[in-house]
């Protein structure tokens, strides 16, 4: 699904590169569920930004779904994007102008889902995120905690085929969080594909693989026996 192939990503500062990536390969299969971890300032979020086509000041090729992003003009990215990636951002990037509801709406008008089928789509995620009272709120109404559920749902809503998560349960409490990676390990199991940046080694054994990266590049990767498992 996702081929990363000598990915290298520097910042220019006079005549001195600062590398945030080095020659990192990667091969990630439809229905993998895995993770990425390292020390802070290691690479972890720009490599998943690479993957989720915000970030294209970068050298080498990806292949996503066999196209190849690298030769992709922005507008063909962005279809592809919205079409079959899912995003959870760090720092939430939800529409500040737009409700909750709306906000959760906008991925399903990308794939032009029907405004009847929306309404009901949109209800059945606010009840699944016990958001439902937030539905009217705009963003600056909510908490952390809250902005990073709706954040999720956001990337979930669409049922698309891979979800990129960054640091996804970091605001969460940890009922929550353990309430959220378990929906990410139902939905893999139901053959979405999930990548997420994480410090947490509890929430990196959700995945069947651990990849390891310091210093912008892949020091390891480990697969992992046994599954944390739902109850």
């Amino acid at each position: 699904m996702i081929t990363l192939r000598n990915i290298e990503k520097f910042y220019q500062h006079g005549p001195t590169k600062t590398f945030v990536l080095r020659r990192v390969n990667l091969e990630i299969k439809e229905g993998e569920f895995v993770s990425i971890m390292g020390p802070s300032g290691a690479g972890k979020s720009t490599l998943l930004h690479v993957m989720g086509m915000h970030d294209m000041a970068w050298s080498g090729e990806y292949y996503f779904l066999d196209q190849p992003v690298h030769k992709l003009n922005k507008k063909e990215r962005s279809e592809l994007y919205k079409k079959h990636i899912g995003f959870v951002f760090q720092s939430y990037h939800l529409l500040d102008d737009l409700t909750v509801y709306e906000n959760l709406e906008i991925p399903l008008s990308y794939r032009n889902v029907k405004k009847s089928d929306r309404e009901s789509i949109v209800c059945d995620v606010l009840d699944r995120f016990n958001i439902v009272g937030k539905k009217d709120l705009y963003p600056s109404q909510l908490s952390g905690g809250q902005q990073q559920l709706v954040a999720i749902a956001r990337a979930m809503i669409a049922n698309p085929k891979v979800i990129l998560a960054d640091e996804p349960t970091g605001n969460l409490h940890s009922s929550q969080g353990k309430e959220i990676m378990e929906m990410f390990l139902k939905l893999n199991e139901a053959g979405t594909t999930i990548v997420q940046v994480t410090h947490s080694e509890r929430n990196a054994e959700y995945g069947n693989r651990i990849v390891q990266i310091q210093d912008g590049w892949i020091t390891g990767e480990q697969v992992v026996k046994a599954r944390t498992a739902l109850p």
